[in-house]
């Protein structure tokens, strides 16, 4: 649903009491910004007359224009709320809506000796992203721990290559290879953050089957020993997995859609996150009637094969998974969140099955209402 604007003189009891993002824009200056559960109550409380002093905040002799953006969902009000501010206060709106970026762990393939790191950046320079996190202490706990199952080093500087060079106690415990000290040379421990990242791009597959694999025949040929220290490996990668949030992936491969309630009748709002990017929310009317009455599942499809991922800037990326970061690891998730590796592989049967449920859950609000 589009805008709202009000001119002056504000009839404010036309305007529903209902959860908003609005502006209200004075005669100099920047605008007010804010979102409310309750607009026409806290329109009344800025815009109406007082009395006699007070001490909140009254802007009925500056205000010229309001605008509002009626919102069903926190998260379709949150990601309102983003682009107003970085339409109307492009100098300082991340600290405005207070965003905090979200940690990513990422592999510095361009290094002639690529490392990890943990970062709030993405970057566009040669590098392997995997996120987001919930909060740096999980990234980098989950780097640490990922980084005990290759020989991949850990220090942070530019390596200087000598025989001569101290090392470091990973390289003693066997857990590096040492490239510092030349004992490898740059391609070979370059295959070895190969197998690092495809390890992440698999889901800890590349490592499970090969040792399951190794586990089972060792069963077979009865060599028990080795089969329950390859069990032992297979329950160590595991546990690694574990630790990582639920939205962590490639940061390419992040794309879900959530299904929202929406402000217009007999819809549910479809809100598209593409590589990382999210999409201008789509109202999805739920029963389609009369002659041109399509199947919900067909109308679905036909929609999603107009859907595009736009174009953004690098920082508008990370600042986009940092508000479905900061939507999902709450406690005030509203919506239903579906998870797919690209658009090619979206699971209808689920889609439809939230759509139905969102729908469902919208009509016993009005009824109970």
């Amino acid at each position: 649903m589009g805008p709202t604007f009000l001119e002056p003189p504000f009839d404010l009891e036309a305007v529903p009491d209902r959860p908003a993002v609005f502006l209200i824009h004075p005669r100099e200056g920047r605008p007010y910004l804010a979102r409310t559960a309750l607009l026409r109550r806290r329109l009344k409380r800025l815009l109406l007359p007082r009395a006699g002093p007070s001490r909140l905040l009254n802007l009925s002799e500056v205000a010229t224009r309001v605008e509002y953006h009626l919102t069903a969902s926190r998260l379709g009000s949150s990601l309102v709320y983003y682009e107003m501010a970085r339409q109307h206060f492009p100098d300082n709106y991340a600290a405005m809506i207070k965003l905090r970026l979200a940690p990513f762990v990422k592999v510095l393939l361009a290094n002639a000796f690529p490392r990890t790191t943990i970062t709030t950046r993405l970057s566009v320079s040669q590098a392997f992203q995997y996120g987001p996190f919930r909060s740096r202490v999980t990234a980098e706990r989950f780097e640490q721990e990922l980084l005990d199952l290759f020989q991949v080093r850990r220090c942070q500087d530019d390596l200087k290559v000598s025989p001569e060079h101290p090392g470091c106690i990973y390289g003693e415990m066997m857990r590096c290879l040492r490239p510092c000290q030349d004992v490898v040379g740059p391609e070979e421990y370059r295959s070895e953050v190969d197998r690092l990242v495809h390890f992440l791009q698999t889901g800890g597959q590349s490592l499970l089957e090969p040792v399951a694999r190794a586990r089972d025949r060792f069963s077979e040929e009865l060599d028990f020993e080795q089969a329950q220290r390859q069990h032992q490996r297979y329950h160590r990668i595991e546990q690694v997995l574990k630790l990582r949030d639920d939205l962590v992936d490639d940061v390419d491969r992040v794309c879900g859609v959530a299904v929202a309630p929406s402000v217009e009748p007999g819809c549910v709002e479809l809100l598209f996150l593409l590589k990382g990017v999210w999409q201008t929310p789509v109202e999805f009317k739920v029963a389609a009637t009369g002659r041109d009455a399509i199947p919900l599942d067909r109308r679905l499809r036909e929609l999603v094969a107009g859907v595009e991922a736009p174009k953004v800037t690098i920082r508008e990326r990370a600042e986009h998974l940092s508000l479905l970061s900061r939507w999902y690891y709450s406690s005030w998730r509203d919506a239903d969140w579906i998870e797919f590796p690209k658009l090619e592989e979206l699971p209808y049967r689920r889609l439809v099955r939230a759509i139905s449920k969102t729908a469902a859950s919208v009509q016993t609000t009005l009824f109970e209402t």
